[in-house]
């Protein structure tokens, strides 16, 4: 009921039981208002209706992984079913965008990574801005392996400075693309490390691995699941690890930071995002849901299986801050780098 339709009610010349009966009436419908509210909506929530989670991916990889493993906990925690929406392409892009569009009401969800970060300096246009976008919580993060094959000379991080030095230019790394956490990665070591070596991108992560083992690129800086089963295997030598310290999966091998790279961190990560403006009750919702679909044993075993770091969860400023602090850091990277996508 609006504010006119009160006045006019009150000037009505009707009588005390026609008053009465108007007054409960305008109750009733200023009550039917409020239950069809956005936060008598957002305490029902999700109501049994269906949420799709976006992953900004092909099928089949490693972020398509993680968000089906999602998508099926919260489903359970949150009593309705959760649908993986695929949507790949721009390095990400086209589902981050697609969600910048949608409703703020909680039923489209973004899978977010790294690549939402480091997009905001390697593109000079983005179809979203980021501010459109909340963030919820960060769900794991893993670590970038520098490897090399077993011909490769260097056995130590140590010989491998020693020999990109000694044929400056000559040596060269591999990478799944321009852009990539891996070719930033290796952006970053050859700026802290003053190393001079030479770039071949490549069109996703497999064609990159196989050229390394096929000992046609000497190098390669690449996520830690891709290459673990050919380290295991012999097949590729971990030189060092780019987090701030040592992977359950790589015990042996040592940190950049150990090696004498001072603050190197070279990480990729995942998390639950949604459009800007989504109701605090439902914001919440989802991060103390996710925050237990975390820590399920399911997930816990498959992610930590493949060296990937599960933080626990306090509030939902955490992934903001580290999402701004991601995007400040590879900031840097691309403009000394020069790297661009576009």
């Amino acid at each position: 009921m609006t504010a006119v339709q009160t006045m006019r009610l009150a000037a009505s010349p009707v009588s005390a039981s026609r008053r009465g009966f108007l007054t409960i009436a305008a109750a009733a419908l200023c009550a039917g208002a409020l239950l069809g509210s956005p936060a008598a909506a957002a305490a029902d929530y999700p109501a049994g209706k269906p949420i799709n989670l976006v992953v900004p991916f092909p099928a089949g990889g490693g972020t398509d992984f993680i968000g089906r493993l999602l998508a099926a906990e919260l489903g359970k925690i949150l009593q309705t079913t959760v649908v993986v929406e695929n949507k790949g392409g721009a390095n990400s892009n086209i589902g981050t965008s697609y969600v910048t569009q949608a409703k703020p009401d909680g039923y489209t969800l973004l899978l977010s990574g790294v690549g939402m970060a480091t997009n905001q300096s390697l593109y000079s246009r983005l179809p979203y801005r980021l501010d459109q976008l909340e963030q919820i919580a960060i769900l794991a993060y893993g670590v970038d392996v520098l490897v090399t094959a077993p011909t490769f000379p260097a056995k130590t991080y140590a010989e491998f400075v020693e020999r990109v030095r000694k044929e400056p230019g000559k040596v060269s790394y591999a990478s799944s693309g321009n852009g990539t956490s891996g070719h930033l990665g290796m952006e970053m070591l050859k700026m802290r490390a003053q190393l001079d070596m030479m770039h071949v991108p490549y069109n996703g992560g497999s064609a990159a691995i196989n050229d390394v083992l096929a000992g046609r690129v000497d190098t390669l800086f690449v996520n830690q699941d891709t290459v673990l089963p050919h380290v295991r295997a012999g097949k590729l030598r971990a030189l060092a690890i780019g987090s701030a310290e040592r992977n359950p999966v790589f015990p042996d091998t040592p940190t950049l930071a150990e090696s004498g790279v001072r603050g190197f961190s070279s990480e990729y990560w995942f998390g639950l995002s949604a459009p800007a403006g989504l109701p605090d009750d439902v914001s919440q919702k989802l991060f103390e849901a996710t925050r237990t679909a975390m820590q399920s044993p399911q997930i816990r075993e498959k992610l930590t299986a493949v060296g990937l770091v599960i933080p626990t969860l306090t509030d939902k400023t955490q992934y903001a801050e580290l999402v701004n602090r991601e995007v400040a850091k590879w900031g840097e990277v691309v403009r000394a780098s020069g790297a661009r996508i576009d």
